[in-house]
């Protein structure tokens, strides 16, 4: 499986874009499935995750509040993104949660994710790029 995303593009600060994953093919209702991001200079960091089933949700800190994670009944994950800064601006990439990534419903109680190790998430997209200036 190769997830495929969308949705990214140049916005000011304080707007909002939505973001989609998708597995052209495949379903994705049975994996845990993370979006991710990638600033230059810095490392690929956890941004939030929806566990399969829609059970659980999680946010990493910087994006409580703004951001908000969904999935459709087939082979789609959403990411709407509200209230951008600069700060978001990153290459934004989705995955699904292989045997050696915690599970999402377990990042409960994580304030922050912080980077990830890449080996434990499968199928990465090619990324799409955010971009929040005035």
């Amino acid at each position: 499986v190769k997830l495929e995303e969308s949705g990214g593009g140049l916005v000011h600060p304080g707007g909002s874009l939505t973001l989609s994953c998708e597995a052209p093919g495949y379903t994705l209702e049975f994996y845990d499935i993370g979006w991710f991001r990638q600033a230059p200079g810095k490392e690929r960091e956890g941004v939030s995750c929806i566990s399969k089933r829609r059970a659980s949700t999680y946010y990493t800190d910087s994006v409580q509040g703004r951001f908000a994670i969904s999935r459709d009944d087939g082979n789609t994950v959403f990411l709407r993104m509200n209230i951008l800064t600069p700060e978001d601006t990153a290459v934004y990439y989705c995955a699904t949660f292989g045997p050696g990534a915690r599970p999402c419903s377990e990042l409960r109680g994580t304030a922050h994710w912080g980077p990830v190790l890449q080996p434990e998430y499968d199928s990465w997209g090619q990324g799409t790029q955010v971009t929040v200036s005035s």
